[in-house]
């Protein structure tokens, strides 16, 4: 009888022991599953994301929408091409370098805490990816982010050390919430197809002025500033309507620097190109300032230059809204359009 207790007691023993194995077994199997799940950030299908949104703790909020034409910023003005691309890579690349130290792990989430800006990844109207992206690792190779748990509505209690592999940086910069930061800088795009004509006037030299119109592709007409056809080279015309493909500006001011904007609106203009267009029919006028040098540039080359020989401004119609807008521009990218008539005629 008392080796049958004895029996009875042990095979107890050892079945309360296999529970308490599995019961731990399966704890740790939702821990390492939630880690796992902690770390990932990545959206590797970055073709079916319709929408990012990114909020800071300043107030800011950006809305980055994938239309038929293309990406928007905040349902109104196109994004420029490079800045959504370079995010989306973000979001595809980016990986977990290495855990945050757990003695770091309070003051990291402090700080994340006031400074982390919050990212939404949709596809279609489903919400699939949010996370926070803090600030970087001492040395600039590495970034505080803490994923939320979308299912359970609440963040993972862990962030992590993030990094694009082969990449030396931090990403806090590529997940900027300054509207006007994520706008085209597009001014002029047009092809020859699209348009009946091209006039430039020269307001400083009425003379060196002319007009392209296009016949069609092949049949273009050039016409001095008094109006007087030309023996222009085909190769010639063909060249600067060439130059009016993708030129971009360094910097919107419109909304940036209201007082700058209003004293370049009231001033003469050196030059200024029109661009009639076909479909629908449409003039957009291009109108081009000289920007005052400074002291600073002029003990930077050297000379007393009356005007910055690098920088510019431009006027010009808005391509979303019926805005006009105001840009810096460089000369390197639209002094190519400031021709003499003389530029076209046959040697």
């Amino acid at each position: 009888m008392k080796k049958n207790w004895g029996t009875l007691l042990l095979l107890g023993i050892l079945a309360l022991l296999v529970v308490i194995a599995l019961w731990v077994k399966n704890i740790k199997g939702k821990s390492s599953t939630l880690n796992e799940e902690a770390k990932r950030f990545k959206v590797e299908d970055t073709a079916s994301i319709t929408k990012i949104i990114l909020s800071d703790k300043k107030g800011n909020t950006v809305t980055l929408e994938r239309k038929k034409e293309g990406w928007y910023v905040n349902d109104t003005y196109k994004v420029r091409p490079d800045a959504i691309q370079t995010l989306l890579y973000t979001i595809r690349m980016v990986e977990v370098k290495y855990p945050v130290p757990k003695s770091m792990k309070a003051g990291v989430l402090r700080t994340m805490a006031g400074f982390a800006t919050q990212v939404k990844i949709y596809s279609g109207k489903k919400l699939i990816k949010q996370y926070y992206v803090g600030h970087n690792t001492q040395d600039y190779e590495g970034t505080f982010m803490l994923l939320t748990n979308l299912d359970e509505d609440k963040n993972y209690d862990d962030p992590f050390i993030c990094h694009i592999p082969g990449f030396a940086g931090y990403l806090t910069v590529r997940y900027f919430t300054n509207a006007e930061d994520w706008r085209s800088n597009l001014v002029i795009n047009a092809t020859p197809p699209e348009l009946n004509y091209v006039e430039y006037k020269n307001f400083e030299k009425p003379d060196s002025s002319f007009k392209i119109e296009i016949i069609n592709t092949n049949e273009l007409v050039v016409f001095n500033g008094n109006g007087q056809k030309i023996n222009a080279q085909p190769i010639k015309v063909k060249q600067y309507l060439a130059y009016l493909q993708n030129l971009n500006a360094n910097k919107l001011i419109t909304h940036l620097n209201k007082k700058l904007v209003d004293s370049i609106a009231m001033i003469q203009p050196f030059a200024q190109l029109k661009l009639s267009y076909k479909n629908p029919p449409h003039i957009k006028t291009y109108s081009f300032y000289y920007k005052p040098s400074t002291p600073e540039i002029n003990s930077k080359y050297g000379k007393d230059y009356k005007y910055d020989p690098d920088l510019l401004f431009v006027r010009f119609p808005a391509w979303e809204t019926s805005e006009t807008e105001t840009a810096l521009i460089q000369y390197y990218v639209f002094g190519k359009l400031f021709q003499n008539y003389s530029y076209f005629l046959k040697e």
